[in-house]
């Protein structure tokens, strides 16, 4: 059911501390951590800690967590200071745009140029 846990998610796993990951913040309703296949110097993933399959259905249930989620990206921008020099906040929705983890959340990159569109 949507907004509870699933047993075979990887990342419903890491919120409940069954798989380990490099946690930089966790809020009460979110958990940042870095990515294991970096991207970029600052490659962050802030997730909610329900479950969601994308952003989409995240935000239509559940907005004051997806609010969450993005002031959680940019605090984080700003710890890791790449304000600055500029950010991204992605969301890949669906197989066929690189998502490979079926529960919302937001890649927060930054730390080298980002090209538009990217590469």
């Amino acid at each position: 059911m949507a907004g509870e846990p699933q047993a075979d998610c990887l990342f419903c796993k890491i919120v409940t501390g069954d798989i380990p990951a490099t946690v930089v913040r966790e809020t009460e309703t979110t958990v940042a951590f870095r990515d294991i296949n970096p991207q970029a110097p600052t490659h962050v993933l802030v997730i909610p800690k329900v479950h969601y399959p994308d952003a989409a259905s995240l935000a239509a249930a559940e907005p004051a967590i997806t609010a969450d989620l993005l002031r959680e990206a940019g605090q984080i921008a700003l710890d890791e200071k790449i304000t600055d020099h500029g950010y991204r906040i992605v969301f890949n929705t669906g197989a066929g745009a690189g998502q490979t983890v079926f529960h919302a959340h937001a890649h927060l990159l930054g730390g080298r140029g980002l090209q538009w569109p990217p590469g």
